[in-house]
């Protein structure tokens, strides 16, 4: 297994760098300006690189919810993840050894099958999240919440840049009481050596049921990278993530 720790200085590093993109929304670094939230981007316009242009209500259409099996010690794991808007955090973990998949989805609230729009309100109680399949011989839990704390604002509670909501909170949905323990385990240590000049406010909570994201919100970066909100909020990251976890990376991502 490849080892690594995170240090005090690469966690601020990639959060002063990621504090002007964090979200689904930014000061773009040609203007300045800043980009309305993400419940306001109209998907559709990318018609040339989104598939939601083949359902004029893809956006409204009904998730799926994923029953996943409890994470157990020496098979493929499961981890479910909130920091923000998952546009970006599926880019960064799609980048990292081990990761076999990811997935963009909804989780923490009591609304069954819930849609990106009901989501974007606020009033579901459901976090914008991605789950992913890791292999641990190759990249621990504790590995996976390294990359976690490094690449988005644990310490702003309920947002992240200018997405404000509980859509957008910093979470982590345990699937066994080990990973329970890392992810408390992590934050002491953190909090301990004040990582962040603010507490952590980054919720624990056991993982319930998970609801895909409509399509178009899968692979969104691979398949849209080439407008605005793509170069101007995720590319940035992606580089800063990349430098902070180099021997880390896919070799598919070490070769871009």
């Amino acid at each position: 297994m490849i080892q690594f720790k995170l240090s005090k200085l690469s966690v601020l590093a990639i959060v002063a760098a990621c504090s002007l993109s964090a979200g689904c929304s930014s000061s773009t670094p040609e203007s300045g300006s800043t980009a309305p939230p993400v419940a306001a981007v109209p998907v559709e316009d990318e018609a040339e690189e989104s598939p939601a242009e083949t359902s004029d209500n893809a956006a409204d259409s009904s998730t799926q919810p994923v029953d996943d099996e409890p994470a157990t010690s020496g098979g493929p794991q499961t981890a479910t993840l909130g920091a923000g808007c998952f546009w970006c955090v599926e880019a960064v973990f799609e980048q990292i050894q081990g990761v076999a998949a990811v997935r963009s989805g909804y989780t923490g609230g009591l609304i069954p099958d819930p849609t990106y729009k009901a989501v974007c309100t606020g009033t579901t109680g459901h976090a914008e999240v991605i789950q992913l399949d890791y292999d641990p011989s190759v990249t621990s839990f504790e590995e996976v919440l390294e990359v976690f704390f490094t690449s988005h604002d644990p310490t702003t509670l309920n947002r992240q840049g200018a997405d404000v909501g509980t859509q957008y909170r910093s979470a982590i949905f345990y699937h066994s009481d080990e990973q329970k323990q890392v992810a408390e385990k992590v934050i002491a240590e953190l909090n301990e050596s004040q990582a962040f000049s603010n507490p952590i406010v980054t919720e624990v909570t056991k993982f319930e049921k998970f609801y895909e994201a409509e399509d178009y919100h899968q692979d969104y970066f691979e398949l849209n990278g080439r407008n605005p909100y793509c170069r101007a909020v995720i590319v940035p990251k992606l580089e800063k993530v990349k430098k902070v976890f180099a021997e880390k990376l896919k070799p598919s991502a070490k070769a871009e």
